[in-house]
């Protein structure tokens, strides 16, 4: 699905990523993780085409995303950044999700078609908020508009979905949900699925795969059991750790060790 060779690319404030070189299989779900700071976000905004190479390709099924036009580009990646856009606060949940199929609307076209209302529809229902539909976005709690954001990303019938941190801000309930909402969507609809996460035991529980960014650079990449090690946290992340299985999951469960439990201060 994706190829990326050799990236290196940043801001003008000093930051790079340099030479990140790896692939996502068709259908697969990756997390990427590591510390604040170490590139996470700006390597999903690359994949996006928000932030332009320095060096590098990117290859979307074999084809140089740099040179694909915008509206192929956005039939094919969906984005799902970390906060809602504010600026949607007027439109209710349809005409918001409406907003996905904006890359397939022909010039001059304003109405969406029965083609856009089937598959608006679909989108609403598959992330449970078809209820909301004549809702104001801004009336929504964090969860029901983070599934209006899946939903609006959902109906532009993407092939990658990219999502940033989607459970910032978010009651554990409301992390669970969404996550597995993903997860949902990743096994039913085929759909591969790239996601930034802070919090490691939710990487664990959900990704197939983990790609770990230290300092711009890839640390190491593979499966929970591989990347989620107590010697690979305790290096990256400079804290320690104890590295159990998870009663439910059978996967890497992390725990935190308070300062005082190791006789340093708190």
């Amino acid at each position: 699905m994706l190829k990326i060779k050799n990236l290196t690319c940043g801001y003008e404030s000093g930051f790079f990523l340099k030479d990140i070189t790896f692939d996502v299989g068709d259908g697969e779900l990756m997390g990427i993780i590591g510390p604040n700071g170490s590139g996470k976000s700006t390597l999903l905004r690359a994949i996006g085409r928000v932030l332009k190479p320095r060096r590098g390709e990117i290859l979307l099924k074999g084809k140089e995303i740099g040179r694909m036009k915008f509206r192929e580009l956005a039939r094919r990646i969906s984005v799902v950044s970390q906060s809602p856009e504010q600026i949607m606060l007027n439109f209710t949940v349809k005409e918001y999700v409406l907003l996905g199929r904006t890359p397939y609307r022909k010039r001059f076209q304003i109405l969406e078609s029965k083609t856009d209302d089937r598959i608006v529809a679909e989108a609403m229902s598959l992330t449970d908020v078809a209820y909301l539909a004549e809702r104001g976005f801004g009336e929504l709690s964090g969860g029901e508009k983070q599934r209006a954001i899946i939903a609006r990303a959902l109906a532009q019938e993407p092939e990658l979905l990219l999502l940033d941190e989607p459970t910032t801000h978010l009651d554990i309930g409301h992390q669970v949900e969404i996550l597995d909402l993903v997860k949902k969507l990743n096994r039913e609809k085929n759909l591969t699925v790239i996601v930034v996460l802070h919090d490691l035991n939710l990487a664990s529980l959900y990704c197939n795969h983990l790609l770990l960014l230290k300092e711009g650079k890839i640390h190491s990449m593979g499966s929970p059991e591989e990347i989620l090690t107590y010697s690979v946290i305790e290096e990256v992340y400079k804290t320690p750790v104890v590295v159990e299985k998870s009663p439910v999951s059978f996967r890497p469960l992390i725990c935190l060790v308070p300062g005082k439990e190791m006789g340093r201060d708190t």
